[in-house]
């Protein structure tokens, strides 16, 4: 049973986790303006790759352990998405900017709930369908359609949520039999193998100092995800997943403050638009969690 420390020490290391990827996303805006999108995201799943290769020839029944998946198609889609989402996010983040690349990409949440009754059979209340649609109301007012010259970059982020909320349930299923150290393996490598052809046919010089900043985005990248593994080890993921919200303040003060963006009013109200209802709609999850089942 998870004590008041333990969840403490899961909020103080998923606030971490909002802080560090804040940075990621940051350092990924500066590096993608600079160089091609797809050998950055390469370069950073190498790394990653390494990082996951590592833990696991250090771990009990070493890399052939890991290997072991009772799904591997499912895990080579995880990878596969993975990748592709985080590509659509650095190009949003260079041709959108930080703030509202992260203010639509806030409704991922409410693409989850949406999408586990069809993906994994769960029952989504009439409850939930509300604070979804509210949340994509939220997101309506973010992009101003009608209102303004609307840019097809508006739906970059979107489309990165739709799949970042497909690699959550794929995480979910594959859950059920594989353990967490297996999915983080096959993450990964997958996404390596999957970047590398992409990424080499897109090759280009780079500065010895921007080399410095790749190096600092696969040390948040690593940083980030090791600090979300152990906030989920040491408390209830439902109790500390609601902190992972603050990540948008610390990306709105990358954004104004180095970046140069403006947080425009439609985008500060339909952040918080989303926010509060991916805020019900965990809230909810966690009352059902508990609810005893009706006979």
């Amino acid at each position: 049973m998870k004590t008041e420390q333990n969840l403490k020490l899961g909020i103080w290391l998923m606030v971490a986790s909002a802080v560090v990827f804040a940075l990621q996303d940051g350092i990924s805006r500066h590096l993608g303006g600079a160089y091609n999108v797809y050998m950055v995201v390469m370069i950073r799943f190498w790394v990653f790759a390494a990082f996951v290769i590592a833990l696991a020839a250090r771990s009990p029944g070493g890399i052939r352990s890991a290997t072991r998946t009772r799904f591997p198609l499912q895990q080579i889609a995880r990878g596969v998405i993975l990748v592709a989402e985080v590509c659509a996010m650095v190009l949003a983040f260079v041709n959108l900017g930080l703030i509202q690349s992260h203010a639509v990409f806030a409704c991922y949440p409410l693409l989850v709930a949406a999408l586990s009754g069809p993906v994994l059979g769960e029952k989504v209340g009439w409850r939930r369908w509300t604070a979804i649609a509210i949340g994509f109301a939220g997101v309506l007012i973010i992009l101003e359609p009608g209102f303004a010259v609307f840019s097809p970059w508006a739906l970059i982020p979107f489309v990165s949520a739709f799949m970042f909320a497909i690699y959550g349930l794929l995480t979910r299923f594959v859950a059920r039999k594989d353990p967490a150290s297996v999915s983080f393996f096959w993450t990964g490598v997958i996404g390596a193998i999957a970047m590398t052809p992409v990424g080499l046919w897109h090759w280009q010089a780079m500065l010895p100092s921007d080399w410095l900043w790749m190096g600092a985005l696969c040390c948040t990248a690593i940083i980030g995800h090791w600090l979300l593994i152990k906030a989920y080890a040491v408390a209830e993921a439902s109790a500390v997943q609601p902190f992972a919200y603050l990540q948008l303040m610390f990306i709105a003060l990358l954004g104004v403050f180095l970046f140069g963006e403006t947080l425009r009013p439609n985008v500060a109200i339909g952040a918080c638009v989303v926010v509060a209802a991916g805020l019900f709609t965990l809230w909810r999850q966690r009352i059902k969690a508990v609810e005893p089942p009706q006979i």
